[in-house]
């Protein structure tokens, strides 16, 4: 047991008192004695160069597990009895106890950290050293915590603790290295509440706004309940396997948005798809506007509207007297849209709601199958004069000529299907497929941003084979994968390490104040 503030031993000479614990340093300077004596002689210089690394590694390891312990010791050495610890009831703690020790999981090994504990009656126990510390609730380290969080942002929870034991030589199982990330995660929107957004280059750049959808496969209780009561009332037709149009209900959706910058570059039809049958030009085409200060956000708890509402909070930040222009990029969701829409009136925005170009396309060819056999290049030709005509402008006309087309050659009910959906597609979205005018503006017509965000953020990281996930951790990996993206890790990092401070310590004391030795 290391000794504590109070005793002797600080001025005792230790050869008198053969039964007085070691100074503090004297352990880690012994420690790294004995590593120099060990790489002078005959076993180190036996050795090839990784496993010399190998050694190192674990032997260092030790050397600074031992400082780190050194350091705590002083520190308990050191420490001086307060003359008066309210807590934050007002409560006076006078009766002060030593060698109350706690054990803490660190980087380098299991260190123990000894210090005063102020005590009354009915109320419980204070350590103003550990507030010094900045100690966690938990055994580990803010180091351990940070390393997990970053690790299980990358891969499995499982291979998150395989890094973390490979770097640190600490155990840490499937549902710690959870734990540890959920416990890092959590001040991530208050972080993003407070900080302050990237400022455009030139008010002349537009302000992209976009979101996307992506399921998640989760634990059974981790469902929304209208999910699981689906899951509970369905009625499989087969015992081993779903049946056509058949859903297994066991994904909840995590909602992606972005926020992003950039500079508006002109461009017009051509630039975009050639009119058919015409010659490419030889002036190049204007290159497509580029995102730059891309920032996102995602969440599986919070529902379409509270992701949006973050999205706008964002655009806030880098816009607050809405000088700039806005555009907001959909894929052509309703709710979205109503979504976007309602947020926009409620700050009193001027929103254009632009659809993905891409989006159109796809109903396109669904359309030119019904008028073309499989394969047929006519119907890559039939695609493209009713692409470039939509950004022309025509969205409605082209409709108009589907259904007639349709009607025109007889096709029964089932086999115009797709050509009426696109058609109805573009009757119903026409007023946001005013694509001349987000072209002479500059603007993106295609969410590729979002929709990469939404592969990279969910896609990559939730869905790993067998994964099930609860919603505290998918809550937390979305969201640290989003800070990791945003390039605020370091950042957030500084800003958690103070929550953590306010949340675990300073909220004990009277007046938030941690008290200090004079």
């Amino acid at each position: 047991m290391t000794a504590v503030a109070g005793a002797d031993v600080a001025a005792a000479d230790p050869a008198a008192a053969p039964d007085q614990p070691k100074p503090p340093m004297r352990a880690p300077r012994e420690c790294f004695e004995q590593l120099v004596g060990w790489l002078e002689g005959d076993e180190a210089a036996g050795l090839e160069h990784g496993q010399l690394e190998e050694q190192l590694d674990a032997r260092g390891r030790e050397l600074l597990r031992q400082m780190l312990q050194g350091n705590l010791d002083l520190r308990a050495l050191r420490e001086q009895r307060l003359p008066q610890v309210l807590d934050a009831d007002g409560e006076r703690h006078g009766n002060v106890e030593t060698g109350h020790t706690r054990p803490l999981r660190s980087l380098f090994g299991t260190v123990r950290v000894t210090r005063l504990a102020y005590r009354c009656r009915g109320h419980a126990n204070l350590y103003p050293a550990d507030a010094q510390l900045n100690l966690p609730v938990e055994s580990h380290s803010h180091g351990l915590r940070r390393l997990a969080a970053v690790e299980s942002a990358r891969g499995s929870f499982d291979q998150a603790g395989e890094a973390v034991g490979r770097r640190t030589g600490q155990r840490l199982g499937k549902r710690q290295a959870e734990a540890l990330a959920a416990a890092a995660a959590v001040d991530i929107e208050d972080f993003y509440a407070t900080h302050h957004a990237p400022e455009a280059i030139d008010d002349t750049d537009v302000l992209v706004l976009s979101a996307d959808g992506k399921g998640i496969v989760m634990r059974p209780e981790a469902l929304r309940p209208q999910t699981a009561a689906k899951a509970a009332a369905a009625q499989p037709k087969l015992t081993t396997r779903l049946s056509k149009g058949e859903k297994r209900n066991r994904k909840r959706l995590a909602e992606v948005g972005t926020v992003y910058d950039l500079r508006p570059v002109a461009r017009t039809a051509n630039d975009v798809l050639a009119r058919s049958g015409e010659q490419p030009s030889a002036a190049p085409a204007a290159p497509a506007p580029r995102a730059r200060n891309k920032w996102l956000t995602a969440s599986v708890v919070d529902d379409a509207a509270d992701v949006l509402a973050a999205v706008f909070d964002e655009a806030d930040r880098r816009d607050p007297n809405h000088q700039r222009a806005w555009v907001a990029l959909v894929d052509g969701n309703n709710h979205q849209i109503d979504r976007i829409e309602t947020e926009a009136a409620a700050r009193g925005i001027d929103l254009p709601i632009v659809i993905d170009f891409i989006h159109v396309l796809e109903y396109l060819w669904a359309a030119a199958w019904c008028f073309h056999p499989e394969a047929d290049p006519a119907a890559e030709t039939w695609v493209a004069q009713r692409a470039r005509a939509v950004l022309d402008g025509n969205a409605t006309a082209v409709a108009a000529g589907i259904r007639r087309r349709a009607t025109k050659t007889g096709l029964s009910k089932a086999q115009r299907k797709k050509a009426d959906d696109a058609a109805r597609y573009l009757t119903n979205k026409a007023g946001y497929l005013d694509y001349p005018t987000a072209l002479a503006n500059g603007w993106p017509i295609a969410t590729g941003v979002i929709e990469g965000a939404v592969r990279h953020l969910v896609k990559d990281r939730m869905d790993i084979t067998g994964a099930r996930w609860t919603t505290e951790g998918a809550e937390a990996i979305l969201k640290l994968r989003a800070l990791h993206t945003n390039g605020d890790f370091d950042s957030y990092w500084l800003h958690h390490l103070k929550k953590e401070r306010q949340r675990n310590h300073q909220n004990r004391y009277s007046d938030n104040n941690i008290p200090a030795a004079a």
